[in-house]
């Protein structure tokens, strides 16, 4: 009898726990039997057990200066302190930061600092950290935060930073926001991932390189003490994340809308958390022949078929949504028109309704005529183009396959390929400007729907310029507030002749917005969540000092 993918995942049981545990569970009930509380640690301390993906663990360790918190998955470092955080509904709440004021012409940032905060050595946070932080950043070639629009951060006083930009950028705030302020005095690049010293709500006790992090509460922390006084992060694949789960060996199993079925696991109940997380697909908008630059490597860019606008146009016509969602995603999810739906900077613009017939005629239009096996040509050039998808993600995997059925549907001929995130000739990065590619996008700032769209940047897969467009742009980095920027933000969408929107250059095509899920130990109480951004992992810790049990 061949198993399933499920029936797997439960017959390796403990012995994909012990591989992914290193041999043994930390902080497990000492009865070890399924379903069994490891509420509690062996020393009375209260914690909770969470599974991230293996990608969740930190590559250089816990330091802010590299990626840690505002690298490619961002969330709030824990560890360390911000200068603010933002909230359920995205607002900014000061955390090190009493005030912050910015200049008219948008270029200068100043900040006053709290003065009763401590590092865990028990030395005082000033502005001459904040300073240190950003500054240091900048001069790290590896760091994966973008503050590049900081041409110097200077202390002024112990509780006064000052950021001098080269351009008008209010979106750094967002960064900011998830950015761990460092001790200027300890830091060491060499160790200090492996070693932090921060400020925040929580310390490293243990890190178990491949397998596992164990925060404890910051005895010393300025704010509410800590809910939870212990968390411990065990990283692994789907599968044993699932097996980990129903084996009651964790309190809380992230799992894909393929996977979930809260039946399969006694004990536990399915946490649903709402995401920004965007399934879209990149449309390559100009001819092949092109190169376009990343990292300081060039990459073919362009494509003959995609280029077309009609065809583009045609394919965002063409994809049933809520197909995707009821047939990949088993209803976990929402529909996804843009990067950014539902955030305050998101335009109605980029919303198309699904209409084959009009997608059809669309194409006719543009000077494509149907062959004989039902897909469309111009000019000797068939309507046909390959997709690139992770590999290693089965709900891409089911999305590639379901876009291309439903784009067959409307005459385009759509060939998946599973690959790996690598530059090598079959890597996805190697194709990133020249094909089509499944991409998984989202955060809870506009930041990326800049890198995604403006002109020279090399996030713009889509290798589509608009002067206009990057205008709107950089008018909406240039405003003084927030909410003065959404109007400009929506008009680079669309603002009746330009954008990037299905009507206009429809450079890309969004998919859906996928539910972070999650299997949870009953009795578990996890405090609100903020929209999560791409990724499963460390956003849903975000508020976990708030978690307890009942």
């Amino acid at each position: 009898m061949q198993l399933t993918r499920r029936q797997f995942a439960k017959a390796c049981g403990m012995g994909a726990l012990s591989i992914a545990f290193g041999g043994s569970v930390v902080g497990c009930a000492k009865s070890g039997q399924k379903g069994a509380t490891t509420r509690v640690s062996d020393d009375g301390t209260s914690q909770v057990i969470v599974t991230m993906t293996t990608t969740s663990e930190p590559a250089a360790g816990f330091d802010p200066l590299f990626s840690w918190g505002c690298g490619e998955h961002v969330h709030e470092p824990l560890i360390q302190s911000t200068l603010f955080t933002t909230d359920a509904d995205l607002n900014f709440v000061n955390d090190l930061a009493t005030s912050y004021e910015c200049s008219e012409d948008g270029l200068t940032w100043t900040f006053s600092i709290r003065d009763d905060v401590k590092f865990t050595d028990g030395e005082p946070l000033t502005a001459h950290d904040v300073a240190f932080t950003i500054n240091g950043i900048n001069a790290n070639e590896a760091a994966e935060a973008d503050l590049s629009m900081v041409d110097e951060a200077v202390a002024t006083s112990d509780t006064q930073v000052v950021l001098h930009l080269n351009k008008p950028f209010n979106a750094m705030m967002y960064t900011l926001a998830v950015v761990g302020i460092v001790p200027e005095h300890a830091y060491d690049p060499s160790t200090y991932g492996a070693n932090p010293i921060g400020s925040g709500r929580y310390m490293l006790e243990q890190w178990d390189r491949g397998q596992q992090v164990i925060l404890r509460a910051n005895p010393d922390y300025y704010g509410e003490a800590p809910l939870m006084e212990r968390v411990i992060a065990v990283f692994m694949d789907e599968d044993a994340s699932l097996a980990a789960a129903n084996a009651g060996q964790v309190d809380v199993a992230y799992t894909a809308a393929t996977m979930v079925d809260a039946s399969d696991v006694p004990g536990y109940e399915v946490l649903n958390c709402a995401s920004v997380d965007s399934r879209g697909i990149s449309l390559p908008a100009i001819p092949s022949g092109a190169t376009k630059t990343d990292g300081g490597e060039a990459y073919p860019a362009g494509n003959d078929v995609t280029q077309d606008e009609h065809l583009r146009r045609a394919i965002n016509l063409g994809v049933d949504r809520q197909r995707m969602i009821d047939n990949v995603l088993g209803g976990y999810g929402t529909v996804a028109y843009s990067v950014s739906d539902g955030m305050p900077w998101y335009s109605p613009d980029m919303e198309v309704s699904f209409d084959q017939a009009a997608a059809m005629q669309l194409l006719e239009d543009g000077g494509w005529v149907k062959g004989d096996d039902g897909i469309y040509a111009k000019d000797g050039l068939r309507a046909a183009f390959s997709c690139y998808y992770s590999a290693a993600d089965s709900v891409r995997q089911a999305l590639a396959n379901e876009f291309a059925n439903q784009m067959r549907d409307i005459g385009i001929e759509v060939t998946p390929v599973g690959s790996g995130w690598t530059r090598d000739p079959s890597g996805i990065y190697a194709h990133q400007y020249a094909d089509p590619v499944l991409w998984g996008w989202g955060a809870n700032s506009p930041v990326e729907l800049y890198t995604l769209h403006y002109g020279p940047s090399s996030g713009n897969y889509a290798c589509y310029e608009d002067a206009q467009v990057d205008a709107h742009l950089d008018a909406a980095l240039a405003a003084t507030t927030m909410e003065a920027s959404y109007p400009e933000w929506q008009a680079a969408q669309w603002d009746g002749d330009h954008g990037f929107a299905p009507e206009g250059a429809a450079t890309w095509v969004w998919l859906c917005n996928v539910d972070h899920l999650y299997f949870k130990r009953e009795g578990l109480v996890v405090a609100d969540q903020k929209p999560h951004p791409h990724g499963h992992g460390w956003s849903l810790v975000n508020n976990v000092d708030k978690w307890h049990w009942e």
